[in-house]
């Protein structure tokens, strides 16, 4: 874990950037103490992240979870009623892993995941606009299409235009500048540059910008355009600052649903960005789902007993590490702590941070998310690959993230169809001598129900006086659907004159009387012709 500290150090240092205005935005679109984001991003650092089986994977508070969580914290009572659902769902999510529930993850095609990493990387340059030029109606960390502020992404956009600072877009094109010099020349000047990041680079700078422009009328920044960690006075006002759950309200099924959708949601989105980073990991490493599932099921029941948001996998913080140079969890682990010590230390300081140079960096990350070059890569691949995919991006830019998926996974499934009904069987003319055609019908491997439409299409649009091969020798799996079309058309052949011959590894059949018959000599497994 610490032969690649070198690496991993400036790493965290960038990820401690994207995730701490998250961190908080999250929590204040969730309707929830400010510092319940912190936790959890604090969680999903050093606890998950020391468990977990991912490399490079970062786990913190989620975007997806903000309106159900807004939603659950008044419907539920109160804010420790909800604390409660947060343990129960880390509890169920510990049952989906012993269960081996996180195979699903290996299930979702390959199109829908770069969707998903493009997708979120162009609304992540959508939602930062405002925020670059120093507007801040919308919190961080809203990554849905309508947002928690009334509008959308797209009228948020025009609206930035009536409320730029002129301060907080001068420190955003400082850090800009700065973030790009440092990638473009100065990393390739000297070792050094590598060392210290450009990220923390850029924030130094914006924190120098507002203390010497803090009182100009016109370049100042004012404080609802900084970071706003929670300043305790005392050590007992840090503490109070913790909450635990309400465990008398454990009988109530209202809690004990919310914990389920919790558990359900969080798992997905875990399992989606599990599958995404180890396809952007240099490394190429393959996670454990189900011991992610493990971790992140005992990093919510934690998140939720001191008073946390719910945790996840998320691919923004994911994609800061493997951006900068992540190598190992260290990363992630190194950046929980730095989410603790400076909550802890330095929250002054931190609330001196401009909004809109976090912006900057997190422009950077959802460019390399979503390079114009793959947009053209994925149209060269095909339909069967270009839809769904396009469909995966505009359905997170214009709902969120899991519907999504959903649309684009829904796509990719018609499309899986299709293909299906496509592949069934080869068929073809060889000869039309002594006043037959002589037709030959290849059926695939696997002939499932969805084949049911193609065959009988083929079998109906089949000519008079025709002489028929049915060849099933390398048909592993045939549908007792398909045996039952074949065994009607037995009936229409002799109609019109078909000789129907079967060649299957039981041998060779003239105008078989019965398929079902001719197929009930099959082993048990009655799907079976192997």
């Amino acid at each position: 874990m610490f032969k690649h500290l070198r690496n991993d150090l400036p790493s965290s240092i960038v990820v401690f950037f994207v995730a701490l205005p998250l961190c908080l935005g999250i929590a204040l679109a969730s309707g929830a103490p400010l510092f319940s984001g912190l936790i959890a991003g604090i969680v999903g650092g050093i606890v998950v992240g020391s468990l977990s089986g991912s490399h490079i994977g970062v786990s913190g508070p989620a975007a997806g979870l903000a309106a159900i969580v807004l939603v659950a914290i008044g419907t539920l009572g109160g804010f420790q009623n909800f604390l409660l659902a947060v343990v129960l769902g880390g509890l169920i999510q510990i049952v989906f892993g012993l269960l081996k529930a996180g195979v699903i993850g290996y299930y979702f095609p390959s199109s829908v995941i770069k969707g998903m990493l493009t997708g979120i990387g162009i609304i992540i340059i959508l939602k930062q606009i405002p925020h670059f030029f120093g507007y801040d109606a919308d919190p961080e960390g809203d990554f849905s299409f309508i947002q928690v502020d009334g509008e959308n992404t797209i009228s948020e956009i025009f609206n930035t235009f009536k409320y730029i600072s002129p301060g907080a877009t001068m420190a955003a094109v400082l850090g800009m500048a700065i973030l790009v010099l440092w990638e473009k020349v100065l990393t390739k000047k000297a070792k050094i540059f590598k060392l210290i990041q450009g990220p923390l680079v850029a924030v130094v700078v914006g924190i120098v910008f507002y203390n010497l422009t803090v009182d100009s009328a016109y370049w100042g920044i004012s404080q609802d355009h900084l970071v706003t960690v929670p300043i305790p006075g005392d050590t007992a006002s840090f503490l109070a600052q913790f909450s635990t759950p309400n465990f008398a309200a454990i009988t109530r099924t209202d809690i004990w649903v919310t914990a389920f959708t919790i558990a359900l949601v969080a798992s997905l989105e875990t399992l989606l960005c599990v599958e995404a980073t180890d396809r952007l990991d240099p490394m190429k490493r393959v996670t454990p789902t189900n011991r992610e599932l493990l971790s992140q099921g005992i990093g919510n029941m934690l998140s939720g007993l001191i008073g946390g948001l719910p945790i996840t996998q998320v691919i923004v913080r994911s994609s800061a590490n493997i951006q900068s140079g992540g190598k190992t969890k260290m990363s992630a682990i190194i950046h929980g702590f730095f989410l603790l010590f400076s909550v802890i230390l330095i929250p002054k300081l931190l609330n001196m941070i401009p909004l809109s140079v976090l912006a900057a960096i997190l422009f950077l990350v959802g460019y390399k998310l979503a390079k114009p070059a793959l947009f053209k890569k994925m149209y060269n691949l095909g339909w069967k690959q270009s839809i769904p995919f396009f469909v995966t991006v505009f359905g997170i830019i214009f709902t969120d993230l899991l519907v999504g998926i959903g649309l684009g996974l829904g796509v990719g499934i018609v499309v899986i169809l299709l293909k299906s009904y496509q592949n069934s069987h080869f068929l073809h003319i060889e000869d039309k001598s002594n006043g037959k055609h002589k037709i030959k019908m290849t059926l695939a491997e696997e002939v499932t129900f969805f084949n049911k439409g193609a065959i009988l299409k083929e079998l109906e649009s089949l000519p008079r006086d025709t002489y028929l091969e049915i060849n099933v020798l390398n048909t592993r799996y045939l549908d007792n659907d398909i045996i039952e079309i074949l065994e009607d058309f037995t009936f229409k052949a002799m109609e019109r004159n078909i000789d129907i011959k079967l060649v299957s590894k039981r041998g060779t059949v003239e105008n078989p009387s019965s398929f079902i018959k001719f197929f009930e000599k099959r082993p048990k497994s009655n799907l079976s012709l192997s």
